[in-house]
């Protein structure tokens, strides 16, 4: 029977892996790391306050798909926490800590990244649902919505738990990792190839939302004479779908890999000697997110610039806006792309009265 090893500290694992817990990060290189990651973490608490507080403020933001958008800058909220938590019991500390203590450092980890994954799966598949049916918002109810965002947490705390709850090394040190070093490398391959799962699937759905609305455009260009508008959707698509995509590639995949590689006991492909560079450009992805989903959403940055500059025009611009709201409901307000704002299915959408979402509210 094996023996367990649940009241060692960290130390007796890192050097049992032969783990590199870098102890060279002192001084000079320890002061910027830190003070970087502060920076990081009070753009992402900052930005990401900013569009939630915009979706709860702005009633027109009472849709399936900005609740969601709320649910993900909590996400990246959430891992700006784990990462200050993170700043702070890493380096040279790793190796004081309790395996409890190490534990909750990695689960807090695992739990905001996961969060944010399943959350942008979620999104992804709502805007395939909404464009498909030719409508600008889902058919989703708050309940229905209420319940997926439940459920994203759900499955995010998890994840984040799985280690703790058995799936680990402690009573088997000849299977650790050397990343983490009382993690099963059997647990590591399944968690990188479930994402990388995820990733795929996402990938799938957009491209097959590109060319849906490439579909239509032809078919639509075909019957009508065909503004230069229409003629710059396919191209405003394609940029927005490969920011999107471009952004979860650069900023996960590498770390993924790593993990990958490390849970298949990979001695000579030099991970330790990224392992931080790629976990830092994991969690940039919480910083590019507000920019990305709300930045190229016009309504979005308007509501935000407000709430930083305390306009007093504010109540007027409300009224102003609501006085055309074919123009606002006819503009991009998702993230797949901007079809809806160049007219791309003007007759189908923008023809009807009640546009099918307002029930949605």
């Amino acid at each position: 029977m094996n023996e367990c090893y649940y009241d060692k500290r960290m130390d007796f694992f890192y050097n049992k892996t032969k783990t590199d817990t870098a102890d060279e990060w002192t001084g000079p290189q320890l002061i910027g790391v830190l003070c970087f990651g502060t920076f990081f973490c009070l753009f992402i608490f900052i930005s990401n306050s900013l569009v939630i507080a915009a979706v709860v403020k702005n009633k027109r933001f009472h849709f399936p798909f900005y609740y969601l958008l709320a649910n993900l800058a909590a996400a990246d909220f959430f891992a700006g926490i784990a990462y200050v938590f993170l700043m702070f019991n890493t380096g040279p500390v790793s190796k004081t800590l309790t395996v409890n203590r190490w534990f909750l450092r990695q689960g807090l980890l695992d739990t905001s990244l996961t969060a944010s994954l399943v959350n942008l799966l979620v999104i992804a598949v709502e805007r395939h649902m909404s464009i498909m049916r030719m409508k600008i918002h889902s058919n989703l109810t708050k309940k229905r919505v209420t319940f997926l965002i439940i459920s994203i947490w759900a499955i995010a705390i998890f994840m984040g738990a799985v280690p703790t709850l058995g799936w680990n090394c402690l009573c088997d040190i000849t299977v650790c990792s050397s990343l983490a070093p009382i993690y099963s490398r059997s647990y590591l391959v399944f968690w990188s190839v479930l994402n990388l799962v995820v990733f795929f699937i996402m990938v799938v759905v957009y491209i097959r939302i590109y060319m849906y609305v490439q579909r239509k455009t032809n078919v639509l260009s075909s019957h009508t004479s065909g503004s230069i508008s229409r003629r710059r959707t396919p191209v405003k698509l394609m940029k927005t779908v490969m920011t999107v995509l471009g952004a979860f590639v650069v900023c996960w995949t590498p770390g993924l890999v790593v993990l990958l590689l490390d849970g298949l006991n990979c001695t000579d492909c030099g991970i330790q000697n990224v392992k931080r560079w790629f976990l830092l450009l994991a969690l940039l992805n919480s910083v590019m997110n507000p920019i990305i989903y709300s930045y190229k959403d016009d309504e979005m940055w308007a509501t935000m610039k407000r709430m930083i500059c305390c306009s007093s025009e504010d109540k007027s611009q409300e009224r102003r806006s609501s006085r055309i709201p074919s123009t606002v409901l006819c503009r991009s307000t998702d993230i797949s792309g901007h079809y809806i704002e160049d007219g791309i299915i003007q007759g189908t959408i923008c023809g009807k009265g009640d546009l099918g979402d307002k029930g949605n509210s």
